[in-house]
C-alpha cells in the first residue's frame, strides 16, 4: 500500500504535459498532494507549494511520487540525487515508469539501509488471460483520443464523477500510472505482454450489474505510430458499448511526432468505430471531449459549437464545463437500447 499524502517530484520536465502525472493526481486527489520538488530548469508548475524535503516531511508527505512522465519512462540520472535524498530523509518513493525503481541497484540499496519502500506501479499484479471476446454483462465507455495526452482519462473520471453524484452505477477502471494512482487500482495496460493486454482489459471490466457503467481509462492513439497498440487491445478488450472522441485542437503535429499531423475527429470516429463494432456491433459515439485549456473562454465556446454542429453530438470540456452532457447521452443511450 502506498501512503499518502504526497510529495509531488516534478524533476527537471520540460512542459506541463511531461508532468501529468503529478498534473492528475494534484487535479483528482489534491487531498493527497502536499507539494511539489521541482529541479533547476524544471518548466511545468502544478500551482502547489514548493518544498524542499524536509519541508515537505515536516508538512506530513509520506511518499515521493515521480510525477514525470517522459518518453520511454525513463528515471534520469539527473533525478537520481534527490531520489536517494528523499529515501534518507524517510520517504517511500513511488513511480509509474516503464524504468523501475527496483532496478536500480543504488535505490534499492539506500531503501534497504533506510528502511524504506520502493513502489512501482507499472509492474503487472496479475497473470492476466488472453481475451475470449464473450460479451460481458454490463456497460462500458471507453475514451479515445486524436493523439497522446489529450485528456481520455480526465474525460473518463469527469464522466465518472457526475454519474455518481447522480447516484447512477459506475466505475472508473484504470489503465495508466496515473489512474492507477488516484485510485489505487486498476492494470498498467502498456506493461502488459502484447498477447494478453485485451485480456487484461477484459479482466479489469468483469460481468456487471445490466444498468452499471465501467469508465475505461483510454491510452495512446489509433494514430499514434508509438503507441497505437495499447489503444487498440483497449477497443477490442473493452468492448465499449459507447465512445467518447477526445481531442486538442491547439496542437501542431503528434506528441513527440513532428512529422505527423493531428488527424481530425471525423477521421478518428470513421476509424474506432468500425473496429469497436467488430467486438461489439452495438457500439455508437456519443460524444466529444475537448481540451480546451490553451484556448479563451469565448474561443472555447466557438469552438465547441463548430464542433458539435460537424459531429452531430455533444462536445464538451468536461474539466472546463463538467461532464454532464456526456452522462446525459450515456442515459438516453442505455434508454434506447433498453427499449
Amino acid at each position: 500500500m502506498i501512503q499518502t499524502p504526497y510529495l509531488l517530484f516534478l524533476g527537471d520536465a520540460p512542459d506541463a504535459l511531461a508532468a501529468k502525472v503529478a498534473q492528475g493526481i494534484k487535479d483528482w486527489r489534491p487531498e493527497f498532494a502536499i507539494g511539489q520538488l521541482r529541479m533547476e530548469g524544471c518548466k511545468a508548475d502544478m500551482g502547489l507549494t514548493d518544498m524542499s524535503l524536509a519541508e515537505a516531511k515536516a508538512a506530513g508527505a509520506k511518499t515521493l511520487v515521480i510525477g514525470v512522465a517522459n518518453r520511454g519512462g525513463v528515471i534520469s540520472q539527473a533525478w537520481k540525487k534527490v531520489l536517494v535524498a528523499a529515501l534518507e530523509e524517510g520517504f517511500d518513493l513511488a513511480s509509474g515508469l516503464h524504468n523501475l525503481l527496483t532496478d536500480e541497484d543504488d535505490l534499492v540499496a539506500v531503501a534497504k539501509a533506510c528502511g524504506r519502500e520502493l513502489h512501482d506501479v507499472r509492474v503487472p499484479s496479475v497473470d492476466y488471460p488472453i481475451a475470449t471476446g464473450v460479451k460481458r454483462t454490463g456497460k462500458r465507455c471507453l475514451a479515445v483520443g486524436t493523439d497522446c495526452s489529450v485528456g481520455k482519462m480526465y474525460t473518463a473520471l469527469a464522466v465518472d464523477a457526475s454519474m455518481r453524484e447522480r447516484g447512477l452505477k459506475s466505475t472508473f477502471r484504470a489503465t495508466g500510472q496515473t489512474g492507477i494512482l488516484i485510485t489505487g487500482d486498476g492494470v498498467p495496460l502498456d506493461a502488459v505482454v502484447a498477447d494478453f493486454m485485451a485480456g487484461a482489459v477484459e479482466y479489469i471490466s468483469p460481468d456487471n450489474d445490466a444498468d452499471h457503467w465501467d469508465l475505461i481509462e483510454g491510452q495512446g492513439s489509433l494514430f499514434h505510430v508509438s503507441y497505437s497498440g495499447v489503444t487498440m487491445a483497449l477497443v477490442h478488450g473493452g468492448q465499449p458499448d459507447a465512445l467518447i472522441l477526445c481531442h486538442e485542437p491547439t496542437r501542431t503535429h503528434m506528441r513527440g511526432l513532428p512529422d505527423y499531423d493531428l488527424p481530425t475527429l471525423q477521421a478518428l470516429a470513421d476509424t474506432a468505430l468500425p473496429l469497436a463494432r467488430w467486438a461489439n456491433p452495438a457500439c455508437e459515439i456519443v460524444g466529444i471531449s475537448v481540451n480546451t485549456q490553451h484556448m479563451s473562454e469565448a474561443e472555447a465556446v466557438t469552438y465547441l459549437a463548430s464542433v458539435e454542429a460537424e459531429m452531430g453530438v455533444p462536445a464538451v470540456d468536461p474539466f472546463r464545463q463538467g461532464a454532464d452532457r456526456l452522462v446525459d447521452a450515456l442515459v438516453k443511450l442505455d434508454d434506447t437500447v433498453s427499449a
